[in-house]
């Protein structure tokens, strides 16, 4: 019996596997049974068994997508303290991540997020979650940079995080369709720079 699961969770995560690298490069709205079942020499029955449907297949790739990320970007800031130092870890996980991608199209939330947000449904709304919880993740840690004095506390958390989020966009383009190899460079000269450790040069001179 131990056996038999074993080796439905392992067909499960395989399926899951080639379907999260199918849906980088085609979409998820694109990730279709028969191709699984081609791709993976199964039958088209065999793939779906374990999920149940369509819907939930893609389901499931979007959340290894996530899973994935979040063991790249954010567990490396586990050993740190909260605030800055999170943040530094953090930010070069995520350019490392954006540079060395485990997905053939390069970001795969970054891709999501352009395919899905125009389709309203539960792949959009799984996705909303995530990325809610990412930006939350963030912003809570830029807050306790304020509280410990290494940012300055007038500025908004969510400016942060924006400005962050829209660099790695803009790397993840460069590296995948520019191929620019200073991109990740620059991402992270630049997160690193809206996060400097001197809040008196954030906040710039001071109006008369």
């Amino acid at each position: 019996m131990r056996k038999s699961a074993d080796e439905a969770r392992r067909t499960r995560d395989r399926i899951v596997s080639v379907a999260v690298n199918k849906a980088s490069s085609l979409g998820l709205s694109a990730l279709t049974i028969g191709s699984l079942a081609e791709s993976l020499d199964m039958s088209k029955a065999g793939v779906v068994g374990p999920f149940g449907s369509r819907a939930e297949l893609q389901l499931a790739a979007m959340d290894r997508a996530v899973e994935m990320f979040l063991e790249a970007v954010v567990a490396p800031g586990r050993g740190t303290g909260p605030g800055l130092p999170c943040l530094h870890a953090v930010i070069d996980a995520w350019c490392d991540y954006l540079t060395d991608s485990p997905f053939p199209n390069g970001c795969f939330v970054t891709a999501a997020s352009c395919e899905l947000d125009g389709q309203p449904g539960e792949l959009r709304a799984r996705l909303y979650d995530a990325v809610t919880r990412w930006r939350r993740f963030l912003a809570e840690q830029i807050t306790a940079a304020q509280d410990a004095g290494d940012l300055a506390a007038d500025l908004d958390p969510e400016d942060l995080v924006s400005t962050l989020t829209g660099v790695a966009m803009a790397a993840n383009q460069e590296i995948q369709l520019l191929g620019d190899e200073r991109a990740a460079a620059r991402a992270r000269r630049l997160m690193r720079a809206a996060l400097t450790s001197h809040p008196e040069a954030i906040k710039g001179p001071s109006r008369p």
